[in-house]
């Protein structure tokens, strides 16, 4: 009898999977359906004994995907019988304060998960779709919900709360939340793990660069600061989602170009970051291949985010009374050694030195010796993260 695991990550159009076999931690398959929704039939590429392969899965919704899955692993031998898988874990963007850590999933729950999509429009909807398809498909195994915001649950109060009346925040819950929290306990646990070191003993900052972008202050293993705040929009320039601006702003485009609020909601979450400023894309390969070549726009785009990196990563190392280690991780993070270089330019006050080499080629660790702060670019693995939890929760 296996005893496997399933982790989840549903996007508006994606639903990633990755199947780990318990207690080994070992990876069975691992895969991702793409374009759910835009055709008759979406994509399925999978990686399964070192093997990568791709299908054309005729569906065009989350469930279809679901109920393919569950026959291809009877079909590809994984499972004999669906009884061998022991649970579902699925992320969910936005916990707020009802979960400070994941939990077991049942019918107050998911209404709880249901009622928070206002705060992640963009993500709770799309998660819970993911969850109600293996709850129809899967209905006698334990599903769990692990949540981007838990993490950060252990900010201080001086922290989330925003200088906003504060009838606000105990009367409506505005306050800033964070997100990626997930990804930035597993990568701030690994690298840890690789030096040696207990976390705990640790002054870390977090770097989840991708197409969300998020930074975390971690002091004796906890979040006490972060970059998103209400909503993943706050925070760093990203892709497509402008971060933090003036307020006024927004006003004065409702005034003056008497723009609709979901017309300014739109342009900060679509059309802003990288697409906005570089007016070339939202994917930071795009635009680093530009600045290579010279182009003023994203030469500014790549300057203005390096430059907010840079300036978190410093107020971060001030809210933590210093910096003992520094990690870059997720798709840019982990892969533009450009992105890594102009974001730690000048900060060799804080002990903080890039050896141009080892970034280039990289290096788990890329700091040069001499720097007083560790440097590591760590690949993150949330739907480990989710497993482990998921696991947890499971053996209770």
């Amino acid at each position: 009898m296996k005893d496997l695991i399933i982790a989840i990550n549903s996007g508006s159009s994606s639903l990633k999977f990755q199947i780990y076999q318990f207690p080994e931690e070992k990876l069975v398959v691992k895969g991702l359906f793409e374009r759910i929704g835009l055709s008759e039939a979406m994509d399925l590429t999978y990686s399964l004994a070192d093997k990568k392969s791709s299908h054309l899965v005729i569906g065009t919704t989350h469930e279809d995907a679901v109920r393919f899955l569950l026959r291809f692993l009877i079909k590809q031998h994984i499972v004999s019988d669906l009884s061998e898988i022991t649970g579902v874990g699925h992320r969910v963007a936005h916990g707020g304060e009802f979960f400070p850590g994941s939990c077991l999933i049942d019918s107050d729950v998911l209404e709880k998960i249901k009622s928070l999509s206002h705060l992640a429009p963009l993500h709770n909807p799309i998660n819970i779709m993911g969850i109600e398809a293996f709850q129809k498909n899967l209905p006698n195994c334990p599903q769990a919900a692990v949540f981007d915001t838990s993490f950060h649950q252990t900010m201080p109060e001086e922290n989330y709360v925003y200088p906003l009346p504060y009838t606000l925040y105990k009367e409506e819950g505005i306050r800033r939340f964070g997100f990626h929290g997930t990804s930035h306990q597993y990568v701030a646990t690994e690298a840890s793990k690789t030096l040696g070191k207990k976390i705990e003993e640790l002054k870390i900052v977090s770097c989840h660069l991708g197409n969300g972008a998020s930074i975390c202050a971690i002091k004796e293993g906890r979040s006490v600061m972060t970059s998103m705040g209400f909503t993943p929009l706050a925070g760093l320039m990203m892709g497509t989602r402008c971060g933090d601006i003036d307020p006024s702003i927004l006003t004065y485009l409702s005034r003056e170009k008497h723009m609709s609020i979901e017309e300014i909601e739109k342009m900060m979450n679509q059309d802003s970051g990288f697409k906005g400023v570089s007016l070339i894309s939202s994917d930071t390969r795009d635009v680093e291949e530009a600045y290579k070549k010279g182009e003023p726009q994203a030469k500014l785009a790549m300057n203005m985010f390096c430059g907010r990196v840079k300036q978190t990563i410093g107020a971060y190392a001030a809210e933590l009374g210093g910096i003992d280690l520094l990690i870059f991780t997720a798709g840019i993070g982990e892969n533009s050694a450009l992105i890594r270089q102009l974001s730690c330019e000048g900060l060799t006050f804080l002990g903080i030195t890039i050896d141009p080499e080892k970034n280039q080629q990289n290096h788990s660790i890329i700091n040069q010796e001499a720097g007083q702060a560790v440097v590591m670019v760590v690949p993150t693995n949330e739907e480990l993260m989710i497993v482990r939890e998921t696991n947890q929760l499971i053996e209770q």
